[in-house]
Parts: structure tokens; sequence; C-alpha cells
């Protein structure tokens, strides 16, 4: 509550007047009450699984060598991609393991590559978190828990009172985090069982930041991941914050991946210049590697304060033209299996729909997902 002016020097006097009357005591500043810290919960007996041995989905070129396990790139990239792309690949964005148990409760065993935890716009969750969904009777993926990251290594349980029976279960990995290590671990003679890799071609995602994973509250919020749940199919995230800029050595890589649908989002780290240099040999790159796999362009999403910018209003625009333009120039060319998204409304037009006014909070991650998914069945078929 804000005191009116006047009030002011009449609360002054009384204070001064409250330490002269008690000389000794000092002036100090108010305390806020510190938490008390969480008692940790005593580990029970647990039986640990290494996830690497069944193996995660949102890993391509599983036959090619990796400097570490959960890297998004081979190690064929380094040198090849710029530096800010191969740093950026480290990160375990989009990955996903699936398995089967009858327990009753989940713990979860892992070291991240980096003690940064989160990021400016990024909770902890979603930049180095775990995010635990399961399928419930009617087959559909629901959300069950998440770890809360403190420190590089975390050993925490996840969920426990499950109810009996065997669900099947996954964890989204971290967005802006890599993993060293990941175990996982259930009740001591529980049932397990590591699901491998569906064999369904993925949806292969090529983009910038937003796509990365900025500013989801956790890894299972980004549109990436919504849209891999309701059309239950695998997701490659091949995204690089702040440089997702329709490179063809990011190309060549792409071609490597026999995806069911690319998926290129690449604008907001692009000018229009950089568009009509860059889309056409990017789509032609694709589509001579691959003639009948669905190419999906995206719009970038407007700013969300741009209706009283018009700087960002002009830049989104101009974006939109140059992109538009490519994709009738590759049509004429006879591109075919040519999908295009409009970014207008991608999260929303009541600039709710972000966490900074660029990177889209969970209700414009929603939003984005809505827009992508019939463009996306359609691409597919479904």
């Amino acid at each position: 509550m804000r005191l009116p002016v006047l009030l002011l020097p009449l609360l002054t006097a009384s204070l001064l007047s409250l330490q002269a009357a008690n000389p000794a005591a000092p002036a100090t500043p108010a305390t806020v009450p510190t938490r008390p810290s969480a008692t940790p919960i005593p580990e029970p007996k647990l039986d640990w699984y290494d996830v690497t041995k069944w193996g995660v989905e949102g890993r391509a070129w599983g036959n090619l060598e990796r400097l570490r396990w959960f890297d998004r790139l081979p190690a064929i990239a380094d040198g090849k991609v710029t530096p800010a792309v191969w740093g950026l690949s480290r990160d375990s964005a989009g990955m996903m393991v699936r398995f089967k148990t009858d327990a009753t409760v989940i713990w979860a065993h892992y070291i991240l590559r980096s003690d940064r935890l989160a990021g400016a716009n990024m909770t902890a969750i979603g930049a180095s978190g775990l995010d635990l969904y399961a399928r419930d009777s009617h087959g559909t993926w629901r959300w069950v828990g998440v770890t809360k990251p403190d420190k590089k290594e975390v050993r925490q349980m996840i969920i426990n009172d499950l109810n009996p029976g065997q669900h099947e279960f996954a964890f989204y990995l971290p967005l802006y985090n890599g993993v060293e290590s990941l175990e996982i671990g259930v009740g001591a003679g529980a049932k397990f069982e590591g699901l491998a890799p569906r064999d369904a071609k993925p949806i292969v995602f090529y983009g910038t930041s937003i796509t990365h994973g900025a500013s989801a509250s956790r890894p299972g919020m980004v549109h990436t991941a919504i849209l891999g749940r309701h059309l239950d199919r695998p997701v490659i995230n091949l995204c690089f914050s702040g440089n997702g800029r329709m490179d063809a050595a990011v190309g060549e890589l792409l071609t490597k991946i026999d995806a069911a649908v690319y998926v290129i989002d690449c604008l907001p780290n692009m000018g229009p210049a950089d568009v009509r240099q860059k889309c056409i040999p990017l789509v032609k790159q694709l589509r001579d590697a691959h003639p009948e796999t669905p190419i999906i362009l995206v719009e970038d999403r407007r700013y969300a304060n741009d209706w009283i910018r018009d700087s960002k209003d002009k830049y989104n625009t101009d974006n939109h033209t140059a992109l538009r333009e490519s994709f009738e120039t590759l049509k004429k060319d006879g591109i075919s299996k040519l999908f295009y998204i409009p970014g207008d409304n991608l999260i929303g037009d009541d600039a709710e729909g972000s966490t900074d006014g660029s990177h889209p909070n969970d209700l414009g991650f929603a939003r984005q997902a809505a827009i992508f998914e019939p463009i996306l069945r359609q691409a597919l078929g479904q």
C-alpha cells in the first residue's frame, strides 16, 4: 500500500523519536523470513536403468559416432556447421525416452553438461529438468511430474503413490542443457521395460531459439513436444538459439535423415535479404535428396508488442513477404508437397502469448501447436 505523501513526514518523525528513546538499538533494515530448507526425501531401495541401453527418440543419425552420447549432432558435424551451432547442438532439446513399469515410485539420476541451470527467460525446470508424461487408459499422453534441478548432478524422486498397474511413461530431456548420463530408478523388484525408439519416420524441425524451447516452463510444453504427443510420432529438434539461418551445412545433415516431414522455421533469426538468398537453395537441397518428403515453411511469429512498435511490425511483415515470395517461386519451379504456415497469429493476437515479447510462454506454445497441427496432418496424409 502506498502512503499518502503528507503522512511521510509524520512517520519519519515517529521513527526518529523511537530511535532516540532507545539509542542503544541500531537502525536495521527489515528482514524477510527465510523459508526453511526442504527435508531431503529419503531414497528407498531402487533398481536403476541406464537409458542408453535401449535408446532415446529425437536422436538422429544413431549409427554415427558422437562426442557425447546425448549430443544432437554427430561428431562429423564439428567443423562443418558454425561453432555456435555446434555448441548449441550439445543441448538435449527434443530428446525423449520411453519405458513401461508397474512401479509406484519413479526417480531419476542424471548429470548435466553445464552447471548453468537456468537462463534469463528459462526456468531451471525447462532448461535443465526432466519432464515426465504417461499414457492414460485412453492412450492419451498426460503430464505426471518434473525434476527440480538445483545442481549439476540431479538425483531426485519424480513421483510416488502411483496407481497400481503397468503404465507407459516418457521423459522429455532438458531443453537448454546437455546430459552426460541418465538413469531411471524404480522401486526394487518392480517390472521395468525400456522402450526402443519407434520405427515411424520423425517430424524434423530446423529452427531458432523458439523451437529450441525458449521460453517453455518445462520440456514437454514446447510446441514440438506437444505435436509429437498429439500426432503420436517421433520428433527431432534441430533448432539452435540465435542460429537457425537456413545454412547449407545444416541442410546437408538434414538430408541424411529419412523424415516424415521437414519443418523449416528459421525466420526469427533472419532478415528479408537472407530469406530470399537462402530459402530456395535449402528447399531444393532437401528436395533433391528426398523427392517425396513434405516440406513446411513457417513464417516467424509476430512480436507480442508490435502493436505499439511499428519497426517490429515492419520487420515481421517484410520477412513474411520474403518467405511467401520464395514459396511461390518454388511452386513455379515445380517443387511439390510444399506447405506454408502463416505467422501472424502463431502465439495469438492479444499480446499474452510470450515471455519477453519474442519467445512464447506455455500459452504461446499451445497456440502455436494448434496452428501447426492441421498443416502437419495434411502433409502427413492423416
